[in-house]
């Protein structure tokens, strides 16, 4: 929970939070507002590229084809959406908790061309309005430590999956005990963003309870963590206007850069046969 207005549900938190995300100006992220991903040797490219880069690691684990249904959980302006769809050929929804977002994700979509491909709408990841075996793939890029109930989350997408159906998502974890001088730059983040850090060890007890078949687990942090906040850390005036009103210290892209025990796991996980 977050020090926001504790009167709200975490989801309603979340939601407001993205509308202020959204009243930014998106275009150095090209509408991605998630992590990027290098290899060691050229974390010299600019975040969008990264970011992109990062969307389509995810996708390729779908196994997607042509007239395949994807659930995009958590869409952000539907950058990855778009993406995804032109790419792969597939449909594409994109469900967020923030109206603002939904708005202007299919906004953008319109304007690209991309209406018939890809659509939007306000929804709960942990309370899906869709009917069963409504989807072909899920991703989740970022979103899953919003959310309140991973493993309600997890039941939701395998409810929505078609048998043999995958799952691929990001998730920031803890990697081991983070040192007493960083943590309170992980607590600020994780209040201002509305987040929990996962335990990687509960992942694979999680989604067989949720009745997912886990497939790979890879720890992207070197990858991805330290090289995105090095680059945030430049753009950091963007991200002002969003805690301006707090009274706390701002959360601060340059203080998680050296904070190695945060980690980002990409998972693939699929629903049996």
């Amino acid at each position: 929970m977050s020090a926001h207005d504790s009167a709200l549900s975490v989801p309603e938190e979340v939601g407001l939070l993205y509308d202020r995300l959204t009243a930014l100006d998106t275009e150095g992220t090209g509408g991605s507002l998630h992590l990027g991903f290098w290899d060691l040797d050229d974390t010299g490219v600019p975040l969008v590229e990264a970011a992109d880069r990062l969307t389509d690691m995810m996708a390729d684990r779908l196994l997607l084809r042509p007239g395949h249904r994807v659930l995009d959980v958590g869409c952000g302006l539907g950058q990855p959406a778009g993406r995804i769809a032109r790419r792969t050929g597939a449909h594409v929804t994109g469900i967020a908790i923030s109206r603002d977002q939904i708005t202007r994700a299919t906004e953008i979509a319109e304007a690209e061309g991309l209406s018939g491909q890809v659509e939007f709408q306000h929804a709960d990841a942990m309370e899906l309005p869709f009917p069963d075996e409504s989807f072909d793939a899920a991703i989740a890029i970022e979103s899953i430590f919003h959310m309140p109930d991973r493993e309600q989350v997890f039941r939701e997408v395998r409810r929505v999956l078609r048998p043999g159906g995958r799952i691929v998502l990001t998730d920031f974890f803890a990697r081991g005990p983070i040192p007493a001088d960083k943590q309170r730059h992980v607590d600020r983040l994780l209040r201002d963003f509305i987040m929990t850090l996962a335990d990687g060890d509960d992942y694979l007890p999680m989604l067989r309870r949720a009745g997912l078949r886990f497939t790979e687990l890879l720890d992207i942090t070197e990858q991805s963590v330290r090289p995105t906040f090095q680059q945030m850390s430049r753009d950091n005036d963007q991200l002002d206007p969003v805690f301006a009103e707090g009274g706390d210290a701002k959360f601060s892209p340059a203080d998680m850069v050296d904070v190695d025990e945060f980690g980002s796991a990409l998972l693939t996980a699929e629903k049996p046969r």
